[in-house]
């Protein structure tokens, strides 16, 4: 339990760290090209990797704050003990969708583009971190699928 907040909290302090520096990019880009009429060449670039950052490492935050987009018809209409179920199928559902997809199509991703030196056009940085992400991002939705098939109480609060 202390371990996923302070988890949490580093999750939430990063993302907030990276949200804030793609802002100043894109408010450093509108300015550069409308006041200074001299756009900046590297912030369209910049600005499309931090959202995939921001998006995918949120996507992880907000499945451990199981706050994440969730059609739970099913869920309201079923019993207590048909509840816990489907929280345990849920769970080893999107555990294994992280394993598969994100940790290990992910780590291919990224591992490829580094092994055949992609660099982007307007940064010159390998491709192969902007990917990082997904592996990173699917440990992280791993740990808490099963953080909470450990604790299922926490799926029925």
């Amino acid at each position: 339990m202390k371990f996923k907040k302070s988890l949490d909290k580093i999750l939430e302090k990063t993302l907030i760290l990276i949200m804030s520096i793609l802002v100043i990019d894109v408010l450093w880009q509108v300015l550069s090209r409308y006041i200074l009429s001299s756009p900046s060449s590297f912030t369209d670039e910049l600005a499309g990797f931090l959202l995939i950052w921001v998006g995918i490492l949120g996507a992880a935050y907000v499945a451990g704050q199981r706050q994440h987009l969730a059609i739970d018809l099913l869920i309201q209409k079923s019993s207590e003990t048909n509840r816990a179920k489907l929280y345990l199928f849920i769970n080893i559902c999107i555990a294994l969708f992280a394993v598969a997809v994100m940790m290990i199509g992910g780590a291919w991703l990224a591992i490829t583009r580094f092994q055949f030196d992609v660099t982007s056009a307007a940064l010159r940085i390998p491709l192969g971190y902007v990917y990082l992400v997904m592996p990173l991002s699917g440990l992280l939705i791993l740990y808490y699928s099963i953080y909470l098939i450990i604790h299922p109480k926490e799926n029925l609060q």
